[in-house]
């Protein structure tokens, strides 16, 4: 669900630093906080108002059939994984940027939404040009031969 309304917005960033206040201080482990130190990230999110959208996305683990039953989805995570990497790639394509947010629990997009119990918020990705001083952490990525493998060529 694409979002552009700036009281929606307001109550998505409320919403979502309550979360993360809670996370920071008692549910983060010390070895995910010293990780992510080099970040600068903590629990103020005021990109979430600033950014012209935000794009909340939803799996289905299962659905309501018309006779009011439930009924799996299957592959329900991998599927919105891979429409979630190629909707990224989509963004950066056309020339904008996305960060994804994954505040834990986001339930509360159920509520501010208007969507029904059975989605499951997936991902908050954060739409829009970079601003003028965004800084880019240097993350570093390792080398094809560290996270890959091949099988020999072998002549016939």
């Amino acid at each position: 669900m694409a979002v552009r309304d700036p009281v929606v917005k307001h109550q998505i960033r409320i919403a979502a630093e309550k979360e993360e206040k809670e996370f920071y201080a008692h549910r983060a482990p010390k070895a995910w906080l010293e990780a992510l130190a080099r970040l600068g990230t903590d629990s103020n999110k005021p990109f979430l108002e600033l950014a012209p959208w935000l794009i909340a996305v939803f799996a289905q683990p299962f659905r309501i059939l018309a006779d009011g039953t439930r009924s799996p989805t299957y592959y329900a995570i991998e599927s919105v994984g891979i429409a979630t990497g190629i909707l990224v790639t989509a963004v950066h394509s056309c020339g904008l940027v996305s960060l994804t947010h994954t505040p834990s629990p986001m339930g509360f997009l159920n509520r501010i939404l208007g969507r029904p119990l059975y989605e499951k918020p997936f991902v908050l990705l954060v739409v829009g040009h970079p601003a003028e001083n965004a800084l880019i952490p240097d993350i570093g990525r390792k080398p094809l031969e560290e996270i890959s493998s091949f099988d020999p060529v072998r002549s016939s």
